[in-house]
């Protein structure tokens, strides 16, 4: 009997540790990755670097992101501070290939032969000898220059400069558009997204040309934290407000990079990997949405 009930247990230990294990596989956590459409990977979390002051500042967020844990960092020309990420990247002594870093062509910089010397520019300034990802930064220079710009991203992929590319702030006619003549599909669309922006239509486009979405300003820029049904569900969970929708963002599949340059906030918004939302509780906040922008809206541009 005693031999029974042994193997009974053994048994049950050992479906309990196969489920157990099985659950912590599909658990995020903050080196969690997305398959790209062509293939390659991308981490689903990171640190954005938007109004990061340029020098001490911006270079210091990112080593404090490093040293957390954070292995995505999205930068962009416009932002002034890609030459503080690239020497951020050689102060935290962790091997390049272990770090994604993304930049964005200036609007101001599209057409062929601009886009290929913004490159340049961005590539000095980062001190890198290739660039895992690079994005249109939105498609306000009009169609002729956004064709240009995107032929003249697909040539700097050819030679092996670039290892991703894609837009941001594109809207389905844009992605029509560009689908018309690209050569090598778009890997993600940057767009702004949060509960009070879900933007569902624009997702499941995305979704359905197999690009990922980039989910940018995923705290409604702060100006939604004292709602009602976020400050109830941070009440629940123990959390703050920020780490719920950042929590939101995840759950949905978005690849999301909160921008922060305090050190507190940096290891706060990664300390989202060690709870989940119910369903009931991810559908309160899809219901928040109102098609409400922080700030520009390119997707809705000619």
């Amino acid at each position: 009997m005693s031999g029974q009930l042994g193997a009974v247990l053994a048994l049950t230990l050992a479906i309990l540790t196969y489920y157990y294990c099985q659950h912590e596989s599909n658990m995020l956590s903050i080196t969690s990755k997305v398959k790209l459409n062509n293939g390659n990977t991308i981490p689903q979390f990171g640190l954005g670097v938007y109004q990061a002051k340029p020098g001490e500042v911006a270079e210091n967020a990112v080593l404090i992101a490093l040293k957390t844990g954070y292995r995505f960092i999205d930068t962009a020309a416009g932002y002034r501070n890609e030459k503080d990420v690239g020497e951020a990247l050689k102060k935290s002594g962790i091997p390049r290939e272990e770090v994604f870093i993304s930049t964005k062509v200036n609007n101001c910089d599209q057409g062929y032969k601009k886009t290929l010397a913004a490159f340049n520019n961005s590539m000095e300034q980062l001190g890198l000898d290739y660039l895992d990802l690079y994005l249109l930064h939105s498609p306000n220079p009009g169609p002729r220059k956004r064709k240009e710009s995107w032929l003249a991203l697909e040539e700097l992929v050819k030679k092996g400069l670039i290892r991703n590319i894609g837009v941001s702030n594109y809207g389905k006619h844009h992605l029509d558009e560009l689908l018309e003549y690209c050569t090598i599909k778009p890997v993600v669309n940057q767009i702004e997204i949060h509960p009070w922006l879900t933007r569902v239509e624009l997702v499941e486009y995305c979704r359905k040309l197999n690009i990922a979405v980039e989910a940018y300003s995923p705290l409604a820029k702060g100006k939604k934290l004292d709602d009602e049904r976020l400050l109830n569900l941070a009440r629940k969970y123990s959390k703050e407000p920020a780490q719920i929708l950042l929590r939101w963002s995840l759950q949905h599949g978005y690849i999301v990079f909160p921008k922060s340059d305090r050190e507190e906030r940096i290891k706060t918004n990664a300390d989202i990997f060690n709870f989940e939302l119910d369903n009931d509780d991810m559908k309160v906040l899809d219901d928040c949405d109102e098609y409400f922008t922080t700030g520009w809206d390119p997707t809705k541009n000619p």
